[in-house]
């Protein structure tokens, strides 16, 4: 846990080598030092949800072309939840290990809209308008492409950083019309980084890397076809991995896939897996007892440690993906009062 703050630090405030080094040698007194900031900065949110956390954030430009947004994202996201929601790419606080590029402002205005209807407002209506409030991330960082892997022909699709900050990556393919493609590369990727920030506070039983103990992969999991990795009891094939990202690869895609995909995905659990070269691999698992006892170690961990109900948050995401064209027509017209405002 403390070389994951370190490396968050070390990003967000752009040290040099030299200064990390230093940092890491006496990793126990600054992580005091960041545990008190922390603590200082949690005491004063929860005493008032008003007060931001951001104190150098400057004033709102009225006018900017881009104050309409600017304050959309202020009254939706800085003031109700003490989150900075970044669009404009930073240096400080991006992996400059990728070749990133910045999100497009009409990508960004979408994504904005759609994380507020289909993830915020979603745990809002099934745990409380205070759950995020309380622990969710305080920053949401956009980046208009993928951060790619060559050398493992992967690339990665979102980051959560020590329970505060989210990235999420290739936002400038976003397409609202393709709710399949809007599940696979963003919302599963919310609910999938979201769960990590979960589990960062409180731990996820044990127990449940016992059930596919053996069969995980941090540098093979690629080569795995959806058919092998259900077979041996992972929700996907990122999900064989390691244990931490199964774990929540089973909660985002429960929250966001439909009833049609887990028939499918339940299905070729069942049976023996079929690998890339469409070889039958033979293994001893069931596969689809495996994943539905996960499904339920989950639910029960959810409920147990954090009082949230994952089948009522999923009918909830399920009914919310039918009403985005709405959500996104309600925040551009509140952003265009915005924009009225400046004339």
């Amino acid at each position: 846990m403390t070389s994951v703050i370190l490396e968050t630090l070390k990003k967000e405030y752009k040290l040099t080598n030299y200064e990390y080094s230093l940092m890491r040698k006496n990793s126990k007194i600054w992580l005091l030092i960041w545990t008190a900031a922390l603590f200082s900065a949690c005491v004063r949110f929860e005493d008032s949800f008003t007060d931001s956390i951001f104190v150098d954030e400057p004033e709102l430009d009225p006018a900017s072309e881009l104050y309409p947004f600017d304050r959309w994202l202020e009254e939706n996201y800085l003031k109700p939840y003490n989150l900075d929601f970044r669009y404009r790419m930073q240096d400080k606080g991006s992996d400059m290990d990728y070749n990133l590029v910045p999100a497009k402002l009409e990508n960004s205005l979408e994504m904005a809209i759609l994380v507020k209807h289909l993830w915020f407002e979603a745990y809002n209506d099934v745990a409380g308008p205070d759950f995020l409030k309380q622990h969710g991330p305080r920053i949401i960082h956009l980046i208009g492409s993928a951060a790619y892997k060559p050398a493992l022909q992967t690339m990665v699709l979102g980051t959560a950083e020590a329970g505060i900050k989210i990235t999420l990556y290739n936002c400038n393919e976003l397409n609202p019309k393709n709710i399949d493609l809007l599940n696979e590369y963003y919302f599963e990727t919310m609910h999938h980084e979201f769960a990590h920030i979960l589990h960062q506070k409180k731990t996820y039983p044990k127990e449940f890397e016992t059930f596919s103990a053996g069969y995980y992969d941090p540098s093979y999991w690629q080569e795995r076809t959806d058919s092998e990795a259900a077979s041996l009891g992972f929700a996907s094939p990122y999900g064989s991995s390691q244990p931490r990202e199964d774990f929540v690869e089973i909660i985002a895609n429960y929250i966001v896939k439909d009833s049609v995909w887990w028939t499918d995905r339940l299905r070729m659990a069942s049976q023996s897996g079929v690998n890339r070269d469409g070889q039958v691999v033979d293994d001893p698992l069931d596969g689809q007892e495996i994943i539905e006892a996960k499904i339920d170690m989950c639910r029960k961990w959810l409920k147990e440690s954090w009082d949230l109900d994952l089948d009522s948050l999923r009918r909830n995401v399920t009914k919310r993906q039918l009403q985005i064209d709405s959500a996104l027509i309600e925040g551009y017209k509140k952003i265009d009062e915005y924009k009225n405002e400046q004339l």
